[in-house]
């Protein structure tokens, strides 16, 4: 007889944040219907207010440890963590988007009903503990994304943003499903703590089943690693970066890369640390997460030089990045480094966040309604508008990973977990790819300071509303404090433990 779990085994309270931003999301599509449609920024807000309570929620289990639906959602510091970062990210791209998309012609009130399930996917994607649960949530995750990014139809860019974006999406849903499929049938569980013993067991055995493991973990990562624009799984990002919504375009390059990470983090460290032939060596995944590393920001900061598209050259950036975060994700490879390597890449992510938003925030000002956003709109940026040009310098500095920026203390993080990991040709590979990334990113400031506009236009920022100044002064203000006050950030991870889950 199937045996219906109670309101106490489901321990719902754990899961709340997730759970107000999906339930509002729904209550949000049917309030829109009594809205006007001149009225959508009523939409905007509330969707906003949502994503205000789920964080004051959040913040209130922050330090609580516990598993909800019956150990398939996980609430820890991990995920509390990440939460934070999603919902300010939620939070800064509905600032960046209401006075866009009515200056588009695209306001719709589902617009920020999609946002929110987007973000409930992705904070359900942190926290799961099943490998059933994180396909779920990929899809709630995926799903809006790929109806934003074709939001500016019948625009032609943006339609075909969208269409590729969906298209290889599904195949890399594939590929994360047979994965899942195979890691089931070695271990005959979706469980990532029963994984973990189940893996053990297997590579002990040295049966025929750790063949199927081993693939199943390869196709696992193919498909994660297509979420958060890793090579050689990346072609798509440049296409549908530049052809979707702009407030978008920087949204996904966000939150996609949280909620991707989080469940790779998860599946590597919880299910996957024990998946070695020798007990005491590094995972057997390591080596081909360091490629992958090493491939992607080689090929994200190099193509990145030859761009003059703005949007293209901040597609590429998020290439160059998510191999940073995925140096951490290698390190975590190496027994008794992984909660080091976890811990480099929240603060990785938290730092990427303000940074990437605020330059995305900064393109939207200068963009026109066409959506032009060359690096010759930047031209004497500096003298029309100096306070929006100095912002931007920090932006790409800290990209760069320019000391007393918040990209500092994250590649710090980062290429210190990567060299105890013993990663010592990585951590080189990506000092020398910052240092590549500087060319492109000082084009920019180049631009702005050291360039005259010979055709200045009356208003060269005719995005900059109160609402993307608002967001842009977050998005530098939350870049400065990190770098010059990193403990505000690095505070909230000491207690960031994965590997503790494992632990019988």
């Amino acid at each position: 007889m199937l045996e219906i779990p109670s309101l106490e085994s489901l321990n719902i309270g754990a899961a709340l944040p997730a759970i107000i931003v999906a339930a509002w999301a729904c209550v949000l599509l049917l309030i829109d219907f009594a809205i006007p449609k001149h009225r959508k920024h009523v939409t905007a807000w509330l969707a906003a207010a949502c994503l205000v309570v789920a964080f004051v929620a959040n913040l209130l289990v922050y330090n609580q440890t516990g598993d909800s639906f019956l150990g398939m959602y996980v609430a820890d510091q991990f995920t509390g963590f990440l939460n934070l970062v999603v919902l300010a990210t939620a939070f800064i791209t509905i600032m960046l988007s209401i006075d866009y998309i009515r200056r588009v012609e695209i306001e719709r009130g589902e617009y920020y009903v999609l946002l929110l399930f987007v973000t409930a996917g992705a904070m359900f994607m942190v926290a799961a503990n099943d490998l059933i649960m994180i396909f779920v949530a990929l899809e709630l995750l995926s799903i809006p994304l790929y109806v934003l990014a074709a939001f500016r139809a019948p625009d032609l860019r943006s339609e075909e943003a969208g269409l590729k974006y969906f298209l290889l999406g599904a195949f890399a849903s594939a590929f994360f499903v047979f994965g899942a499929a195979m890691v089931y049938g070695a271990t005959g569980t979706t469980n990532l703590n029963e994984i973990y013993h189940s893996v053990a067991a297997v590579t002990a055995a040295n049966d025929s089943l750790q063949y199927f493991l081993v693939l199943g973990a390869g196709l696992l990562i193919v498909g994660l690693g297509f979420k958060v624009a890793a090579a050689p799984f990346h072609e798509w990002t440049p296409d549908v970066y530049e052809g979707a919504p702009t407030p978008i375009t920087a949204f996904m390059s966000v939150a996609a890369k949280i909620g991707g990470f989080g469940a790779l983090l998860r599946i590597l460290i919880v299910g996957m640390s024990s998946l070695t032939f020798v007990q005491g060596d590094p995972a057997l995944w390591q080596n081909v997460i360091a490629l992958i590393a090493a491939l992607t920001v080689i090929i994200g900061n190099v193509v990145a030089v030859a761009q003059n598209n703005v949007k293209r050259l901040l597609a590429y950036s998020s290439i160059a990045n998510a191999g940073y975060v995925m140096m951490a994700v290698a390190a975590a490879g190496t027994p008794g480094v992984e909660n080091q390597a976890a811990r480099a890449a929240l603060i990785y992510l938290v730092a990427y966040m303000f940074t990437n938003l605020g330059a995305f925030a900064v393109v939207i000002g200068l963009e026109r309604v066409k959506g032009s956003s060359d690096l010759e709109d930047f031209v004497g940026l500096g003298k029309s508008r100096p306070a929006l040009a100095a912002m931007m310098a920090v932006f790409m500095l800290s990209l760069t990973g320019v000391p007393l920026t918040s990209g500092f203390i994250g590649k710090a993080f980062v290429f210190s977990a990567t060299l105890n990991a013993g990663l010592v040709w990585l951590a080189i590979i990506g000092v020398i790819t910052s240092v590549i990334s500087a060319y492109y990113y000082i084009r920019i400031i180049v631009n702005m300071y050291l360039r005259d506009d010979e055709t200045p236009s009356d208003d060269p920022t005719p995005g900059y509303t109160p609402n993307v100044h608002w967001a842009t002064a977050i998005a530098f203000g939350g870049t400065i404090l990190i770098g010059v006050l990193p403990i505000l950030i690095t505070g909230l991870t000491d207690n960031v433990a994965l590997v503790a889950a494992v632990i019988p």
